[in-house]
C-alpha cells in the first residue's frame, strides 16, 4: 500500500508530507485548494507527463517521494520479474523534477520511465475521469471477466498461448514452403555446395582457437626467441662471466665456511640449491626455446588452414560449432528438398494438428468465460443496483472472433439499459461520464478481491450524483477498502464520513505567497469538516449535529 507521500516545490505546494492507513483515506478541501494538485504528484511520480511550469513559482527543481510497503507474495513476485526487490518490505519510488527533465529512482538507483510505469501499474490503481473512459472500449471488457475469472481463466490462456504460438510457427513454415520446380532445384544446388564445402574442410571442435594461439605464436617467434636466447647467456651459455658459472665460483670459495658452524652450512646448503634450481631452469629454458621452432611450410600450412576456417566463419557462422550446426541444419534441408512432396504433406499434417489442439483450447476457454460470465454479471447488476441504478439491465456478449489470437477466439462487450422500456445498448454508445465512474465502481467492487493492485485511487468518482447515490457510492468505496488501500478525492459529505483516515486540503495565502497544505483530522476536525461540506460557508450548531449524526451512522452502517 502506498505509506507516504512527500511533495516539494509543485504548482501551489511549497512541501508537504503525508502519511496514508490502510482502509479508505478520504480527501476533502475547497475547490482549488489544490486536491487535484495533490494527486497529480503521485501520478508525475509514476511517471505521468511532466513540464516545467508544473515547477512552484521560483523554484529550481520540484521531488515527489513516495513509500509503498510490498509485503503481498504475488506483488513482490511481480516486482521480482522486473528485477525490483523490496527493502525490509518497502519500496521507494522517486521523481526530481528540473527544468526540460527528470530524473527517476526506485530504492535510491536511478531507473528509465518505463520500469517506472511497469511497477506503477503493480503497486497502484488511479481511476479518473479519463481511466473511467477504459470502459467504452469493448476490448478491456473481457480484460475485466478474465481478471473476475482468473483462477480457472490464466491457466488455460497460458496454454492457448502455447498453442498459438506453434499455430503460428506451423502457419508460417507452410506459407514460407511454396516454391516451383525450378526454384527447388537451384536450392538443392546450392545448398549441396554449403554442405559439400563444410564437409571437406574436416573441422574440429575448437580448431579455430587453437590454430589462432599457434598461429600467433609463429608470426611471434623471433622476437620471443631473441629474448629467450639472451636469457640463456646471463643465466648458462656465456663464457664471461654467467650466473651458472658465478654460483659455481661461490660455491666453491662458501665450502671452507660452511664448515665452520650450523649457520654457514645452512647458508651453504641455500647456494647449493639456487645452483640446482638454475641449472633445472637452464634446462627448461632450452626446451622452451625449442618449442618456437617452425619451419617455414609449418607457418605455410597453418595460415593456410586458419585462412579456410575463417572463410567458412564468414559465411556459415562465428566459430567451429555453430558452422557444424549450420551444416547439420543444411542437410536436414537437403532431405526436405529432395523428398518435397512427403515434406509438404507433413507441413500441412503438423497444421492441422496444431489448428485442432488451439481450436480444443479455444472452444474450452470460450466455455469457461461464458459459465464465469454468468455470476460476474449478475454480481456487477447487484452492484449498479445498490449504486441507485434501480431499473438497469446489464449483459456481456461473447461472439466468436473470425481468426484465432493468443488470447482465445472470443470477442466481449458490455451492454446496458438504465431505463425501463430502453433496449439493451453498447455500453460506450449510451453511459455518460457519471454513469461510468459508477459503473467502473460497481466492477472495482466486484473485483475487489480478485485484483492484486493494493492501492486504488478514485478521482471524479462522485461526479454527477449527490443523495441516496452518494451514500451508495460511499458503501462500495468503503467495502473496496476492506480488503484493499482506496484513496479517494470528494466534496460529498456522504463519502467522507466513511473514511478511515480524513486528510483537509487548504490553500493559505500569507505574504503574497499562496500554498496548498493538507492535514490528517481527528474526529471532531472530521465532523466540522463534513458540516463544512453539507452547509457551505456558514456552519451552525444544528449542521454540527447533522454532520456528527452522518458520521455516527456510516460508522454503524458499515
Amino acid at each position: 500500500m502506498l505509506q507516504y507521500l512527500h511533495v516539494k516545490n509543485l504548482a501551489l505546494i511549497d512541501e508537504i508530507e503525508v502519511e496514508f492507513r490502510q482502509g479508505l483515506n478520504i480527501l476533502t478541501g475547497e475547490t482549488g485548494a489544490g486536491k487535484s494538485i495533490i494527486l497529480g504528484s503521485v501520478n508525475l511520480a509514476l511517471g505521468g507527463r511532466y513540464n516545467a511550469d508544473m515547477l512552484r513559482s521560483g523554484a529550481q527543481f520540484g521531488l515527489v517521494e513516495l513509500i509503498f510497503t510490498a509485503e503481498d507474495e504475488s506483488v513482490v513476485k511481480q516486482l521480482e520479474a522486473l528485477d525490483i526487490f523490496p527493502e525490509d518490505g518497502m519500496l521507494v519510488l522517486s521523481r526530481k523534477l528540473m527544468e526540460g527533465r527528470s530524473v527517476s529512482k526506485i530504492n535510491g538507483e536511478t531507473v528509465n520511465m518505463s520500469v517506472l510505469k511497469d511497477v506503477a501499474s503493480i503497486l497502484i490503481d488511479i481511476h479518473g475521469q479519463h481511466e473511467h473512459q477504459a470502459l467504452l472500449h469493448k476490448k478491456n471488457h473481457l480484460a475485466l471477466l478474465d481478471v473476475y475469472a482468473k483462477d480457472k481463466i490464466e491457466p488455460m490462456k497460458a496454454s492457448i498461448s502455447r498453442a498459438y504460438r506453434e499455430y503460428q510457427k506451423c502457419k508460417k513454415a507452410v506459407e514460407e514452403s511454396g516454391m516451383d520446380e525450378q526454384s527447388r532445384q537451384k536450392e538443392i544446388s546450392l545448398t549441396e555446395f554449403e554442405v559439400r564445402e563444410i564437409e571437406e574442410a574436416g573441422l574440429r571442435m575448437n580448431e579455430d582457437e587453437e590454430l589462432e594461439s599457434l598461429y600467433q605464436r609463429m608470426t611471434e617467434s623471433r622476437r620471443f626467441t631473441e629474448g629467450i636466447s639472451e636469457t640463456y647467456q646471463y643465466t648458462s651459455e656465456s663464457a664471461a662471466g654467467n650466473a651458472s658459472d658465478l654460483l659455481s665460483r661461490a660455491i666453491r670459495a662458501f665450502q671452507d665456511v660452511s664448515e665452520c658452524d650450523d649457520k654457514g652450512a645452512a647458508l651453504y646448503e641455500q647456494l647449493v640449491e639456487i645452483d640446482s634450481l638454475l641449472n633445472d631452469f637452464n634446462r627448461e629454458l632450452s626446451e622452451y626455446e625449442k618449442s618456437f621452432d617452425f619451419s617455414e611450410e609449418d607457418f605455410y600450412e597453418t595460415e593456410n588452414r586458419l585462412n579456410l576456417i575463417n572463410h567458412l566463419k564468414a559465411k556459415y557462422g562465428n566459430s567451429v560449432s555453430e558452422i557444424q550446426e549450420y551444416c547439420q541444419i543444411r542437410e536436414e534441408r537437403l532431405n526436405e528438398l529432395k523428398d518435397y512432396e512427403n515434406y509438404i504433406a507433413e507441413l500441412e499434417e503438423n497444421l492441422k494438428k496444431c489448428e485442432k489442439e488451439l481450436e480444443k483450447h479455444s472452444v474450452a476457454l470460450s466455455k469457461e468465460r461464458q459459465k464465469a460470465s454468468v455470476s460476474f454479471v449478475k454480481e456487477i447488476t447487484q452492484g449498479l443496483k445498490d449504486l441507485n441504478f434501480l431499473d438497469v439491465k446489464f449483459e456481456m456478449r461473447l461472439n466468436r472472433l473470425e481468426t484465432y489470437s493468443s488470447n482465445g477466439v472470443d470477442d466481449g462487450e458490455f451492454y446496458i439499459s438504465t431505463n425501463p422500456g430502453e433496449d439493451l445498448k453498447p455500453l460506450g454508445n449510451v453511459a455518460s461520464g457519471g454513469e461510468l465512474s459508477r459503473i467502473m465502481l460497481a466492477i472495482k467492487t466486484v473485483l475487489a478481491d480478485k485484483e492484486d493492485t493494493p492501492t486504488l485511487i478514485f478521482d471524479e468518482i462522485d461526479t454527477g450524483i449527490s443523495g441516496i447515490t452518494a451514500g451508495k457510492v460511499a458503501e462500495k468505496m468503503h467495502v473496496i477498502g476492506n480488503s484493499r488501500q482506496v484513496i479517494c478525492i470528494t466534496h460529498l459529505p456522504q463519502i467522507a464520513a466513511t473514511a478511515d483516515a480524513h486528510y483537509l486540503i487548504q490553500k493559505e495565502a500569507k505574504s503574497n505567497i499562496t500554498k496548498t497544505e493538507i492535514s490528517c483530522l481527528g474526529e471532531q476536525e472530521s465532523v466540522e469538516e463534513l458540516a463544512r461540506l453539507l452547509g457551505g460557508a456558514k456552519v451552525t450548531g444544528k449542521i454540527l449535529e447533522s454532520a456528527a449524526e452522518m458520521k455516527e451512522m456510516a460508522k454503524r452502517e458499515i
